[in-house]
């Protein structure tokens, strides 16, 4: 090893450089647990945008609270995922244990455990309609065991409805679309409006409340429910059980009128009668006026000319009618006098062998009371004779006839006493054969004129 240079030799090829003082290293950085996870927290939110993940469900729980916490998986790998209670709440029914699902969301950690997860925002079932299709088929089979889907308890919308009521949007182009028909077809129709949120969280039990209280005062004949198209998430409430129940427990008939021609709800199956659109279903509910007036005109003309032919055969009927009376009258009536005759041959004989005895007895009997009644008279007749002799003596008649006379009133009063037979007087003297009008000239002697 050669002798130490000083600074300002020469150095050659075979003399080593001197080596340099290492540098003071940096203090490390040094962080808490918390400010590592929100760190990573906000690396992973911050630097990949939501994605779309699809897996199995595992372990899928709903809290009290609402939100829901499941985990994610493959055969390789798996993800915990939370769903906060306010997204959790669209779900038409909680996934079943190893559904293949798709969720949308963000990644981002759990700081109190350092646990990575995703956000969900969306979650969807994998293949067609996926948590919807199982929504819908689990409630239709509920409702089906229950008879609620039965066609015999479907009852028939009545023809010539008086008031149409009406459930759906108060703000939505059905109830536009619903009032346009009805005016058109039926303008006489009376219609009773019942707004509800035909969408949205709670739309299902606001809509089944508007249904009892439209048909709760007997108001109604037939009622519309529904409203315009859209998604299926649109339309899920006419999808659940609420409305289901309302509308079969609904005491008149419903036409359920939701979305287009390719939209089958639950409220479509319960109801009486399913119209593909709302304009549809007011067509459904009311007749058309200009069909009702050529329908009435065509059955009146074939109700002249049936009421004519059957006038006409009426008409044939009581022209023939006497001659029939008497062929049937006499048909009925021959039968019967003969048998009346047979009769009648045999009857006299009997009557006459009946009544022999008896005539003989009459006469007998004729003959006993004639007699007893000349013996009757005849003393009677003497009797009568004794008496009339006896009132004739008696009679005033007969002392006038022996020449007496009764003094008389001109009013008939009988004068017995001389002081009634003052200077002046009138009176009448009752004779046999008449009265003697008579005047006393002065006052009566009071003697006696048999003296």
């Amino acid at each position: 090893m050669g002798a130490p240079m000083s600074g300002d030799e020469p150095l050659d090829l075979f003399t080593s450089a001197p080596e340099p003082e290492p540098p003071e290293p940096d203090r490390p950085q040094v962080w808490d647990v918390s400010e590592i996870n929100a760190a990573v927290r906000t690396l992973l939110e911050d630097t990949l945008p939501p994605v779309w993940i699809r897996g199995e469900v595992a372990n899928w729980t709903r809290a009290r609270s609402g939100h829901c916490y499941f985990t994610l998986k493959d055969d390789r790998a798996q993800i915990r995922c939370v769903m906060w209670k306010a997204r959790a709440a669209i779900l038409p029914v909680d996934p079943e244990e190893g559904m293949r699902i798709r969720v949308f969301g963000t990644l981002t950690l759990y700081e109190a455990r350092g646990e990575y997860q995703i956000g969900v925002r969306e979650l969807q079932g994998e293949g067609e309609d996926g948590l919807w299709k199982l929504a819908f088929e689990r409630l239709r089979r509920q409702l089906a065991d229950e008879g609620m889907l039965d066609p015999d308890r479907k009852r028939a919308i009545p023809r010539f409805p008086t008031t149409v009521g009406i459930v759906t949007s108060p703000t939505g182009a059905a109830l536009r679309d619903i009032l346009t028909v009805l005016r058109r077809r039926a303008p006489w129709t009376r219609v009773l409006i019942r707004g509800a949120r035909v969408q949205g969280q709670g739309a299902s039990s606001e809509v089944a409340r508007a249904l009892k209280a439209l048909t709760r005062g007997g108001q109604v004949d037939v009622v519309i429910v529904g409203r315009g198209g859209g998604s299926i998430e649109d339309l899920w409430a006419f999808n659940e059980e609420p409305i289901a129940r309302a509308i079969a427990e609904c005491p008149v008939p419903v036409i359920s009128a939701v979305g287009h021609e390719t939209d089958v709800t639950i409220a479509d199956l319960v109801a009486d009668l399913r119209a593909p659109t709302p304009s549809a279903g007011a067509e459904a509910a009311v007749q058309d006026s200009e069909a009702l007036r050529e329908l009435l005109r065509t059955r009146g003309i074939r109700m002249a000319r049936g009421l004519r032919g059957q006038l006409d055969r009426r008409r044939t009927v009581i022209r023939e009618m006497p001659a029939l009376l008497l062929r049937g009258t006499r048909a009925l009536l021959d039968p019967r006098r003969q048998v009346l005759e047979s009769r009648s041959e045999r009857l006299v004989p009997a009557v006459r062998r009946l009544l022999g005895p008896a005539e003989q007895a009459v006469s007998q009997m004729e003959a006993r009371l004639a007699r007893s009644t000349r013996g009757w008279l005849d003393g009677r007749r003497q009797r009568l004779g004794t008496l009339a002799a006896q009132v004739e003596a008696l009679s005033p008649l007969s002392t006038l006839a022996r020449g007496y006379a009764v003094p008389l009133t001109d009013d008939g009063q009988v004068l017995r006493h001389l002081d009634e037979f003052h200077p002046g007087a009138i009176f009448q003297l009752r004779v046999v054969d008449g009265r003697v009008r008579c005047h006393v000239d002065q006052n009566p002697e009071n003697r006696d004129p048999f003296e």
